[in-house]
């Protein structure tokens, strides 16, 4: 209050201290209202000084700066006093906030609370920001009911205003108290449970019959974790039992798309020697590794996917995996108790029930174990296990299953006098599988739903598109389209499966005298195949080279190989009736399928991580499938001097007889024309390929490439640059 007068220096520090007054009589008094829009900011994005002081002062809310705004709001009212904010909405679910809802609901009330969700702000990226906003009042009791606004389901601001206005001029909203919160694990704002789902929580954790954890973490997926069809079969376990693991790839589960039961299998891990390599490359280069949830390992497992856009599904990991941090899994105390838990954890009680723990698209192991477990002794274990063998049954159907043996379509069980009429009993045979688990399915939802009282709440159906089997065309594709557009393009596809693997068996993979891989190794040959194959069927390719271009210019060009592959697999007599479904199916002819979307197809069914690679001149003029199995450091000089350099000079000869033609008296005038435009586009065919050979082709045949099906795909396909045909997606960093 003392006049300073005529000194500058003072009197800038007593207005600097009268501001800091004013700040402290603002934040020390108590308020009968306080309201914000707290900052949002993650402790990882603050500074280090911010994050010591939020660790001293704020250990129930430092991990997020909004958080410590609600603790901070709480301090600055009075009794009874009321607290408005809009806020993110993590703090309602999270487990890593489960201390700032207890303390909440343990010193205020929620009087009201409006779920925006995601768009809830036009002006500010609401898509991605998902928000809540909420009136608490302090001191209240706890057996006090709130007002509960769900609005997630609005696509803008006004939407969402409009739904909150009707909601609340027509008592249309959710009516909580806040002990009935702290019934639930990790006391999750789940404002929408009723009583009757309340009291499922009344049974046992899951925790009481399981052990669950993220598993192996090796600080470098792209050199560790590869697809199975990438490396050698003869260095992979597919059965191991933890004892010896003196191969070097494993199986690990790694998460994957929505699919109930069994399937989602892709994935090996190099674990030789107890991850030996990973130790070492991780303390090398200063990487985050870890082999968690080890005793595990090898195990039957419950395994799910953390992250899912929609609902969660959960499948049986036979013995001899591994599991991953996307893949998480959970292994229990015997057989049984693991098959009444599937059943559960794939019922329509479960699906109702977990997002009220774990409301966000993570369910993580923590999660899982907290989940309501009711030990129903007249559920159908038996149904468990028919599930699981109709779901291995799909999955093992389609060569992207390490434990596929041979085409369903040529199956004597499935076989017919034609190939529509074998289709015909192959789609029969797929509906009744969908039928069957649908009842299956069905019949288990009504066990729990009676075993938890959630008769008035949930309903047994299941809809035809999560009966995940990939014989579903629902499933597969969805079901926006008609059911005659899903058929079309399930025709299509299984017309397309069968040329897979016709190729397949063209290379060696597959034979159709045996069942399963034949040649899956580094640099086998037609000899290897030969041992163990002695009098095939049908003859694969000598060379690992096979042409496909756009007309016969070589004997084993693939269209004419797959010509003699349909005539070996379903004879002569109906040779041109089956062609023509096929290509009825596909809507081209075989040629055009093969040279425009044989490769394309390939690249999609293998992930990104084709097992053929298609060397393509840069505008497509020559192609050739080799299989990189059976890849050799000659095998570019084969295509070089055997079928590049013989392509040109076949097209060097039709535009030697072109040239005669345009010039022959006894032609007719559009004979001449014609020959002279072919003429044109030939020359510049065989300039691009004069060029692509000598910039490309012909310094790789040079260098003879090495390359080690150990590394993957992503590190061996660059190696050959320009020759191959380009892969999009395939530089994207792992994850």
């Amino acid at each position: 209050a003392r006049d300073l007068g005529g000194d500058l220096l003072l009197k800038e520090v007593q207005a600097r201290v009268i501001a800091v007054l004013r700040m402290a009589e603002a934040l020390s008094s108590k308020y009968h209202v306080v309201v914000a829009n707290p900052p949002y900011a993650g402790a990882r994005g603050l500074n280090s000084e911010l994050q010591d002081f939020a660790k001293e002062n704020y250990a129930d809310s430092k991990t997020d700066l909004f958080a410590m705004f609600m603790d901070r709001c709480h301090l600055l009212a009075r009794d009874h006093a009321l607290t408005a904010m809009i806020n993110m909405q993590s703090w309602m679910f999270l487990s890593s906030f489960e201390k700032l809802r207890t303390n909440i609901l343990s010193r205020s009330a929620i009087v009201s609370l409006a779920h925006i969700g995601p768009r809830g702000f036009d002006t500010i990226g609401g898509e991605v920001v998902s928000t809540t906003a909420f009136v608490l009042e302090r001191s209240a009791s706890s057996k006090a009911q709130g007002q509960y606004f769900r609005l997630v389901d609005g696509r803008s601001e006004l939407e969402k205003s409009t739904a909150l206005i009707q909601s609340a001029s027509t008592g249309d909203y959710f009516r909580l108290r806040g002990d009935d919160f702290s019934k639930m694990p990790g006391s999750p704002i789940a404002y929408w449970a009723s009583p009757e789902r309340l009291a499922v929580f009344d049974n046992d954790p899951i925790s009481k019959i399981c052990e669950a954890s993220f598993g192996i973490k090796t600080g470098n997926n792209a050199i560790f974790l590869h697809q199975w069809w990438e490396v050698e079969v003869e260095n992979t376990e597919f059965e191991e039992d933890g004892t010896k693991l003196v191969k070097r790839w494993y199986p690990c589960a790694s998460g994957g798309t929505f699919r109930k039961w069994y399937g989602n299998q892709e994935f090996v891990v190099d674990y030789e020697d107890q991850g030996r390599r990973i130790t070492e490359h991780a303390k090398q280069n200063g990487n985050s590794f870890g082999f968690f949830g080890r005793a595990n390992y090898f195990k039957r497992l419950l395994t799910w996917p953390k992250l899912t856009m929609g609902s969660n599904s959960f499948r049986i990991t036979p013995e001899g995996q591994i599991f991953d941090g996307v893949g998480l899994s959970a292994a229990f105390s015997s057989d049984e108790k693991q098959d009444q838990a599937l059943l559960y954890l794939n019922s329509r009680v479960a699906e109702a029930v977990i997002p009220m723990i774990a409301p966000t698209m993570s369910l993580t192991s923590g999660d899982f174990l907290k989940l309501p477990f009711a030990d129903i002794t007249n559920s159908k274990t038996a149904s468990a296990k028919i599930l699981v063998s109709l779901a291995k049954s799909d999955w093992d159907a389609y060569e992207t299953s390490w434990d596929f043996t041979t085409l369903p379509l040529l199956s004597p069980d499935r076989r017919a006098g034609t190939l529509e009429a074998t289709y015909a009993r192959l789609r029969a045979h797929g509906q009744g599988m969908t039928d069957e688990m649908k009842a299956l399915e069905e019949e288990n939802n009504r066990i729990f739903i009676d075993a938890y009282g959630l008769q008035d709440e949930l309903t047994p159906e299941v809809p035809i598109e999560e009966i995940t089997l990939t014989c579903n065309p629902a499933y597969r594709y969805g079901v926006k389209g008609s059911e005659d557009d899903r058929e079309t393009r399930l025709r299509a596809d299984t017309m397309a499966e069968f040329l897979s693997y016709a190729v397949g068996c063209m290379f060696g993979r597959y034979s159709l005298d045996a069942p399963g891989l034949i040649l899956a190794n580094q640099g086998e040959r037609l000899e290897d195949y030969l041992a163990r194959i002695p009098e095939p069927s049908f003859m694969p390719d000598a060379d690992n080279v096979i042409p496909v271009l756009d007309g016969d210019w070589f004997p084993d060009d693939i269209t004419e190989r797959f010509r003699l592959f349909l005539r070996t697999t379903f004879g002569e007599t109906h040779f041109r009736e089956n062609l023509r479904y096929i290509e009825d199916a596909l809507g081209k002819d075989i040629r055009k399928y093969f040279t425009k979307d044989f490769y394309a197809d390939h690249v999609k069914r293998y992930k990104k991580r084709p097992i053929y690679w298609m060397f393509s001149s840069p505008k497509g003029t020559f192609n050739a499938l080799i299989y990189m199995h059976r890849y050799r450091p000659d095998t570019v000089s084969v295509l070089l001097n055997d079928y590049l350099r013989g392509f040109i000079s076949k097209l060097e000869g039709e535009r030697g007889r072109l040239e005669k033609l345009s010039d022959d008296p006894s032609a007719s005038q559009g004979q001449r024309t014609k020959a002279l435009k072919d003429m044109a586009v030939i020359a510049k065919q065989i300039d691009e390929l004069n060029e692509w050979e000598r910039d490309v082709v012909f310094p790789l045949a040079q260098a003879k490439i090495e390359i080690d099906l150990d590394d993957g795909v992503k590190a061996n396909y660059p190696k050959f640059g320009e020759a191959l045909k380009k892969i999009p997606g395939l530089e994207a960093k792992d994850d």
